[in-house]
């Protein structure tokens, strides 16, 4: 399989993801501002799931411009990653009409730990295809790093989100900057 094909099916798997999680927000029947009032847990469980999915969507394109060839390892754990973001648009919905309920914050945040280590493996996998490349390696560990910082705060958020659903939101959020902007250092690497 080429690389092109690998960015194109990922490119229409994420775009399919954010597509049903649109589908979600159901508009109201009536015309007044306290019709919107109940919606507003749904749309901020959109935007954070949005949110979530542009920056996986960003960084695997960074990460998958490091691949030179596309072998069976890199293949499933791309597919293993696919299938843990496609149940987001689940556990977005369930999560906003539950109004953040703790039950529901917590298998969100279950859901982005699997996540997070479906990407750490992916990262992982891309980066033992490339062993010789050292500024490659380093700007791989470098994300490793995030990655694993990441699933950290995700495991946080489970005991978090007993005592605070607004907390976990935050921390949430935090996870987005730590994400926000792609690591320059793989662009590098590859130009060295």
């Amino acid at each position: 399989m080429s690389k092109s094909r690998l960015e194109a099916f990922s490119d229409g798997v994420l775009a399919i993801i954010i597509t049903i999680m649109v589908l979600e927000l159901k508009q109201p029947h009536d015309t007044s501002w306290e019709a919107i009032k109940p919606l507003i847990p749904v749309f901020v469980s959109y935007a954070i799931s949005y949110t979530i999915i542009g920056i996986y969507w960003g960084n695997h394109h960074h990460l998958l411009h490091t691949v030179t060839k596309v072998g069976s390892g890199i293949l499933w754990a791309n597919l293993h990653l696919l299938f843990w973001l496609s149940l987001i648009p689940f556990a977005t919905a369930w999560m906003g009409e539950s109004n953040f309920d703790t039950t529901h914050v917590v298998a969100y945040a279950c859901l982005q730990c699997l996540c997070g280590i479906a990407y750490f493996i992916l990262l992982r996998t891309i980066q033992a295809t490339n062993p010789n490349n050292k500024t490659l390696t380093y700007a791989l560990q470098r994300q490793s790093r995030k990655g694993m910082l990441s699933i950290l705060v995700y495991f946080i958020i489970i005991p978090v989100s007993f005592w605070n659903t607004a907390v976990s939101v935050c921390l949430f959020v935090l996870v987005w900057i730590i994400w926000w902007i792609p690591d320059k250092n793989i662009e590098k690497a590859l130009k060295d």
